[in-house]
């Protein structure tokens, strides 16, 4: 039965990436400000929220929805106690196992917080609520009958479910009655509202992750109206972009620029916050020996078009003889003292164009000034018949002064239709001979070349004799040598020892002036005029600091002055990428070696690029459908051989083997994720679904079966009623303490200090051992139920 669970956990792995890629479309949308600019950038179709409940929760609940729906059908519409007892069960086992392991999982020393806290509390509700009713329809309402109409509300609170979270995560209804603080964004200086509540505060419904506000408008300018979800997740993520950059520049000054911008895009990939289906894939393959998905998801993010295949060739078809201008690329990055950066402009020409395009472009600033940072620049571009790239150039200014790198703007405006001696002509506006489309605006980054520089010994190690009296050191200082820096120095014991015996200790600081690149310190050594075997002591560098009466370091945003400390050949990036492509271990062999049969037998899931996922989508859930009735039938007769009954079987090992994936999961979310959103806020969301979904499809079908046969649908309530009434009363406890945990001696979910980690796992394992005890208890008649 564990190797179906293999087989299982590969197949819903199969089924979470079509599902990735089906939530996952983008589209574009061009945002225009009061002032008339526009900028254009790709938002997903699909609402984070929405995707986690619905296509999301169905991916990682797959295997028992259909084993319950299975049952139903497959016992002639008579309720069963497996596919429902594997729901409940599958609860119990994601709301305390699963939790307790990601609290552990967390290092020392950090801890996560749940950002969306509106949506936990909406879901945490539904999930909660879902058990109450399922009690109230069994054990008060209609006691041991499940009417038709029950039936189909229990499936209805589904879709509720997904609107209120989704009315939560837009903040709409009570959001304006919210009290709301404000704060000033350290990098950028720009107000920040987010809602908390009135003070003295111990929960902050954001937690501390509030959505950035746009900048206020100029005097002078029309006021704007407020920004919408989209534009600010579009400025959000081009200052997430800007800063990654910024950082790797200041950690690895000495790599060239097309490595820098390759890091970015790889560091923005690897900090993105994922899907619950891009953590369940990434831990399923973990499992099977199949490697880490992050390099292929890298590569397909970066194939993935924003629009859906098939709908630019269609735009084409409609408009063929229209010629299209736009920048190519629109991203642009420069050192400081390159003088001038070039940019380049296209123009697709229509089918049979012979017109001559005239387009205007202008410099806009941004963080970086005309006159101060670069050179303002606007003018005409002509494109004559059969030309299909112009380029303009826009000068640099270079200074000596260290400071922040900064980004300006080129747009293109103003196309005019015309001829090669300067006559312009009317152009139709339905079918236009030519137009600017996206993107109309490149931005371009000045990178800072006054960066103080990489400090290190030119040498590892130096060998001297005792003889000489001492030993001479160079501290060399590369890629950069902007400004006067001090660099501490200390010497540190190893086999040879200081304070006179071997050597003399030695401490203080190198200053490295403007354009200095190599100090010397020396170290005296001691000859005892004995024979010793080879002794070694170090020599340690101190954090670098600027000095006052030198060049001003304007600063990181942290505050530290703008000097790297370490070695320049870049030893860390080697084990990053050693540790990303290391060799397959013993386990990946052997969990390879296992799962090789399932892997050819799902090797019939069309490829996710096919219809956009749809095909593996319907696929997939069709193996799993058929997967998922044989683990139901040699589940039954497993626990007729250990003659265990369906409920206590379902509980314990049906929901263990269906729940593991989904384990490590979310274990991998709490290690990646930033935030406790992906590994706790998924878990309530699917425990409500598989009830709405699980349940309601199941008893939907049957009720209407029996119904037309003018028969009630019977359900035992004892089947239900007590394991339902104590999985309640024990989530109660335990959303109470994921919620004290978010005060200040711990300040998160998950994590946090080791005695409250160790003690809060400790409490949710004992919390699930009690309800499997109770609830075998219960089905045994040793103690009395409902």
């Amino acid at each position: 039965m564990m190797y179906l669970f293999l087989g299982v956990s590969i197949i819903a792995d199969r089924f979470m990436a079509s599902i990735e890629v089906i939530t996952s479309r983008e589209k574009e949308i061009t945002v225009t400000k009061a002032n008339g600019e526009t900028s254009v950038g790709t938002v997903r179709i699909w609402n984070e929220t929405v995707s986690n409940l619905t296509l999301m929760a169905l991916g990682s609940s797959a295997p028992e929805i259909l084993l319950s729906l299975i049952e139903v059908c497959g016992h002639r519409f008579q309720a069963g106690e497996l596919g429902p007892g594997t729901i409940v069960g599958s609860a119990a086992f994601n709301m305390f196992v699963v939790i307790a392991v990601c609290v552990y999982a967390i290092p020392a020393g950090e801890s996560r917080r749940i950002k969306h806290l509106r949506v936990f509390f909406v879901t945490a509700s539904w999930s909660i609520f879902a058990y109450i009713w399922l009690y109230l329809i069994l054990a008060v309402i209609t006691p041991g009958v499940v009417q038709v109409w029950e039936a189909f509300l229990t499936l209805l609170f589904f879709p509720a479910c997904v609107v209120f979270a989704w009315a939560a995560d837009k903040r709409l209804l009570f959001y304006k009655y919210v009290y709301k603080r404000y704060r000033a964004d350290p990098r950028s200086g720009i107000i920040i509202g987010a809602e908390a509540e009135r003070p003295p505060k111990d929960v902050e419904a954001d937690g501390g992750f509030p959505a950035p506000a746009p900048p206020p408008e100029p005097e002078g300018s029309a006021a704007s109206p407020s920004p919408t979800p989209e534009e600010r997740e579009l400025d959000e993520s081009r200052r997430e972009v800007i800063q990654i950059l910024k950082d790797l520049k200041q950690k690895h000054p000495e790599k060239e620029l097309e490595q820098l911008v390759d890091a970015a895009n790889y560091v923005a990939l690897v900090h993105q916050q994922k899907s619950r289906a891009f953590y369940r894939i990434q831990a399923t393959r973990l499992m099977t020996g199949a490697g880490n998905v992050l390099k292929k998801h890298a590569a397909e993010a970066a194939r993935r078009s924003p629009a859906a295949p098939g709908e630019e060739d269609e735009e084409e078809e409609e408009d063929e003889a229209c010629s299209r201008i736009f920048f190519e690329p629109c991203l642009y990055h420069c050192l400081e003292n390159c003088g001038s950066v070039t940019l380049a402009v296209a123009c697709e020409q229509g089918v049979g164009a012979n017109q001559t395009f005239y387009v205007d472009f202008r410099t806009e600033d941004g963080s970086a000034k005309a006159g101060s940072d670069y050179e303002y620049s606007e003018g005409t571009l002509i494109f004559k018949p059969g030309e299909t790239r112009k380029e303009l150039a826009i000068g640099i200014i270079d200074d000596d002064i260290f400071e922040e790198d900064e980004h300006f703007f080129v747009r293109l405006l103003n196309l005019r239709v015309g001829d090669a001696e300067g006559m312009f002509e009317a152009d139709n506006e339905e079918h236009p001979k030519g137009k600017l489309v996206a993107p109309l605006v490149a931005t371009v980054t000045i990178l800072d070349d006054d960066h103080a520089g990489i400090f290190g010994f030119r040498e590892r190690s130096v060998r001297v004799s005792e003889c000489q009296g001492k030993v001479e050191v160079t501290v060399v200082r590369s890629s950069g040598a902007r400004g006067t820096v001090m660099v501490p120095f200390r010497t540190v014991e190893g086999t040879a020892r200081g304070g006179g015996v071997d050597y003399e200790d030695a401490s203080g600081e190198l200053e490295f002036r403007n354009d200095e690149t190599a100090k010397t310190l020396q170290v005296k050594i001691v000859d005892d005029e004995e024979y010793e075997k080879k002794e070694n002591f170090f020599i340690e560098l101190g954090p670098p600091r600027w000095l006052k009466r030198g060049i001003s370091g304007t600063g990181t945003p942290g505050g530290h002055p703008g000097v790297t400390q370490g070695s320049p050949r870049g030893d860390e990036d080697d084990e990053d990428e050693g540790r990303e492509e290391r060799l397959p271990s013993c386990f990946d062999y052997v969990m390879h070696f296992l799962t090789v049969f399932w892997k050819v037998l799902f090797a019939c899931v069309p490829p996710t690029a096919l219809l956009g996922g749809w095909a593996a989508f319907g696929v997939s859930i069709l193996l799993l459908a058929l997967l998922t009735a044989l683990i139901g039938d040699l589940a039954a007769h497993f626990g007729c051989t250990l003659g265990l009954k369906d409920s206590v079987n379902a509980v314990v090992f049906v929901a263990l083997g269906t729940s593991i994936p989904d384990t490590f999961a979310s274990r991998v979310a709490a290690l990646q994720d930033p935030c406790a959103d992906a590994s706790i806020g998924n878990v309530t969301g699917s425990n409500a679904v598989n009830v709405f979904l699980g349940l309601g499809l199941a008893w939907s079908v049957a009720a209407v079966y029996w119904a037309a046969q003018g028969r009630p649908f019977l359900v035992p309530p004892g089947t239900l009623a007590f394991p339902v009434t104590l999985f309640t009363i024990f989530a109660f406890l335990a959303i109470g303490v994921l919620l004290y945990r978010r005060r200040a001696p711990i300040g998160g979910e998950l994590g946090g200090p080791r005695a409250p980690k160790v003690l809060t796992a400790a409490l949710f394992l004992l919390l699930w051992l009690l309800y499997v005890l109770f609830a075998s208890l219960e089905a045994y008649c040793h103690i009395q139920g409902f």
